[in-house]
């Protein structure tokens, strides 16, 4: 399409008309200039086709069928690029195959708090992992022809009041935690559509933030589709669209249009603006079109198998005490618990998915093994996951009689779904009953967890063996299958921290907030960054995950000893597989700031990569770090700094696991430009290199002999040290003796601030 020409030749109806949806999934087309309706639909771990269902799907509330691939919080666990990339080659091959212009995935909100109810959609509680895993994910499903929309843009990490909740974030958590995912996922993904959120950031809505829409997401990371909102998440369409809003989902009935054409014609909206918005919208449409022309089909049942393969990568060992697993000489295996059964393997909301089919976890095991199996089913699957004494009982029995118990427990459905929140991090009462009572009568027992998110774990001590399977996808049963039994050695690692209490996390105070406000008071400190911080230890560290196998970090090297911010500094880590099985290990970098003159966190994720290793074999793994690896955000420049020093780089296999550390210095030209006010401390004055000698004069002018502060030097020099460090400038007219007036003040400070050299 000649954009320009259409834009030209289109009414004023026609464009405003094209700012809103034509119902819930399509957008508006303009047959006689050849603008098409695009079909939306979620993601992002499966396509939900909800156009063109049967009337018997309708009624039960079912999209198409499509394979149910593993949710978000189990794909981070891979740390995985490559993995997650193929899973988006598939995504985007079944779109296209399916007519879908645009998918709506990945989300990647932070995982601020375990209570949320949609972290199974999300990734991670690191905007690093996150925004890299996005950036994948995007770019493999838009090299099949098909936009993304990754969402929800910004700072929804809570389903109370989503749509009216004002989330306050301080400029440095904003930018270091809750934008840099996206800036991630923007700047190397390219994404061709973001999803902006329902809820307000710092007093103004998402759909309507212009600070967020056009001044960060445009004008800082150069992104150059187009902005949807959430379903039903405007607020005001003429504030949207005048604040960076280009698509508002659903159709509104014309409601949405009218309002833009009122505007227009009473010139509160400028039609430079809907020209703009609408261009976005058919540059978009120009990029599916110009795509691949070829006709697309898919294979359910091998992307089926793929699925199996890629949620056996996700899962995560979390424990595994004398080598309890994998179960390959054991004579008999009971499996207890319903979810063996009926797998878990998804949550609810926007993103269930009609799955073609599901896995058993006791039917796949009993198919590759040649235990003996046993079932009982310890519960029943329903809101509560009730529990009768003959359940248990049964249970019990059937434990008694196996050489290893394997006890599926989780989440229930109802208990994680978009728009609410859990109200705690427990499992079911039964769940944890019957943990307990299996655990007394069988002396090797194995959990097997089925949820979304973290969960409490008060049987911990008693289990010899824990697999974290989250919500792995149609065939999670038979990935769960392939590690129990050794065909699949394990490697994922936890992408967020599980706490032992909920009370230990950082955000437990301030979760979800009050009324419509949502302050968050931990600030940058979110997930490990506390508890490494505070020193709270974990129940499971984020970036933990067990193997089959053992890697030694045998070397760290650095290409430089001293670098300058500006230049890149290389990281070698060399591993080796010292186990007897290959397998695979996620090498993670961290890095540390042990001199900032702000507060930062212990260690920050800076990279990793996963590797593949046979018994033995010995690998260099090469990272590369800029200046942003070393900066912070800096509110007082709008900007990211790097402050001179030494910083610690730590290579580990978990945020609590650093196997090698090196130190390096970095060095920075850049100094703060002067900002001095009559509150500014004498301290202040002694700490800036600009200002640093006229400090020294006051301080001299103050505690020599004969100066007003002599007297308390004299007598107790800590003390006076201390008060004149604290000291306001302002208060130098009434402590100098009548030696400093008010226009001494002014011209001294109009000179602090207007010269590099004092």
């Amino acid at each position: 399409m000649d954009i320009d020409k259409i834009v030209s030749e289109l009414s004023q109806e026609e464009k405003v008309a094209l700012l809103s949806g034509a119902d819930f999934w399509t957008t508006v087309s303009v047959e006689r200039l050849g603008i098409k309706p695009m079909l939306l639909q979620d993601g992002p771990h499966g396509l939900r086709k909800l156009v063109d269902v049967t009337p018997e799907m309708e009624a039960a509330h079912q999209s198409h069928p499509a394979v149910c691939f593993p949710a978000g919080c189990a794909l981070a666990s891979s740390w995985d690029r490559e993995l997650i990339a193929e899973l988006g080659s598939m995504l985007g091959q079944t779109a296209r195959a399916e007519g879908v212009w645009v998918l709506l995935g990945p989300a990647i909100n932070i995982k601020r708090s375990p209570l949320c109810g949609r972290n199974f959609e999300y990734m991670s509680e690191d905007p690093y992992l996150a925004g890299e895993l996005a950036a994948a994910y995007i770019r493999a499903v838009q090299a099949e022809g098909v936009g993304t929309s990754v969402k929800h843009y910004a700072a929804n990490n809570q389903e109370f009041r989503r749509m009216t909740t004002d989330e306050i974030i301080d400029e440095r958590a904003l930018r270091e935690i809750y934008l840099a995912g996206f800036e991630i996922a923007v700047k190397k993904g390219r994404p061709w559509t973001v999803m902006a959120a329902y809820n307000k950031v710092n007093g103004s809505f998402c759909t309507e933030n212009e600070y967020l829409l056009s001044h960060i997401l445009r004008d800082e990371w150069g992104f150059d589709g187009f902005v949807m909102s959430d379903w039903g998440a405007v607020n005001d369409i003429v504030a949207a669209v005048k604040a960076g809003l280009e698509l508002e989902m659903p159709g509104t009935f014309g409601t949405g249009p009218a309002k833009l054409l009122a505007a227009l014609r009473e010139g509160r909206l400028d039609e430079t603006v809907l020209d703009r918005a609408v261009s976005r919208i058919l540059d978009v449409q120009n990029r599916v079109l110009s795509a691949k022309k070829d006709a697309v089909s898919y294979d359910k049942e091998e992307q089926h198998k793929a699925a199996r393969r890629i949620a056996s990568e996700c899962m995560v060992l979390l424990k595994n005490n004398n080598n309890l697993l994998p179960l390959e000489t054991v004579s008999a295996v009971a499996f207890i618990g319903a979810f063996a059964r009926n797998v878990r393997y998804q949550g609810g909301g926007s993103s269930n998915i009609n799955a073609t089919k599901v896995d058993s976890l006791v039917d796949e095991f009993s198919a590759i093994s040649s235990s003996s199996v046993s079932f009982a089913e310890g519960y029943t699957i329903d809101d509560n996951c009730s529990q009768t004494e003959k359940q248990l009982i049964e249970a019990v029995e059937c434990a008694k009689q196996a050489e290893v118990a394997v006890v599926c427990v989780g989440l229930p459905e109802t208990w994680e779904s978009e728009c609410y929140d859990r109200p705690h991090m427990k499992l079911p009462e039964s769940h944890n009953r019957l943990v307990e009572e299996v655990a007394k009568v069988c002396s090797k027992t194995v959990v097997v967890l089925f949820n979304g998110a973290p969960v409490e774990m008060p049987w911990i001590d008693k289990v010899d063996a824990v697999l974290e399977a989250y919500l792995g996808g149609q065939a999670a049963g038979g990935a769960a299958a392939d590690i129990l039994t050794g065909k699949v050695n394990p490697s994922g690692k936890l992408a967020e921290t599980f706490p032992v209490l909920l009370e230990h996390n950082p955000a437990h105070l301030y979760f979800p907030g009050e009324g419509d406000k949502s302050v968050y008071g931990e600030s940058i400190f979110v997930g490990y960054r506390y508890y490494d911080s505070k020193k709270i230890a974990p129940l499971f560290p984020f970036g933990h995950g067990l193997s089959y196998t053992s890697f030694d970090y045998q070397s760290i090297e650095t290409s430089a000893e001293e670098i300058k911010e500006e230049e890149k500094l290389i990281v070698r880590i060399r591993i080796c597989n010292t186990g007897s099985r290959a397998g695979k290990e996620t090498v993670q970098l961290y890095v540390s700031d042990p001199q900032s003159s702000v507060r930062r966190p212990e260690k920050e994720l800076k990279g990793f990569e996963k590797i593949f290793l046979e018994s033995g074999e010995s690998k260099t793994v090469e990272f590369v770090l800029d200046r942003r690896a070393f900066a912070y955000y800096e509110p007082a420049i709008s900007d990211w700094r790097v402050e001179s020093g030494d910083f610690i780089i730590m290579a580990g296999a978990s945020s609590q696991d650093i196997r090698l550390t090196k130190k390096i210095r970095v060095i920075s030209d850049f100094v703060m430009p002067p900002a001095f006010t009559p509150n500014s401390t004498i301290g202040d004055l002694l700490a800036h290199p600009y200002a640093r000698s006229a400090g020294e004069r006051i301080k001299k002018d103050l505690l020599s002999e004969g100066g007003p502060m002599y007297p308390l030097w004299v007598k107790n020099r800590r003390m006076a040290e201390a008060l004149l460090e604290d000291l306001p400038l302002r208060n130098l007219i009434a402590f100098s003796g009548g030696q400093f007036s008010p226009e001494d003040l002014d011209n001294m400070l109009t000179a602090l601030n207007s010269t590099k050299e004092q």
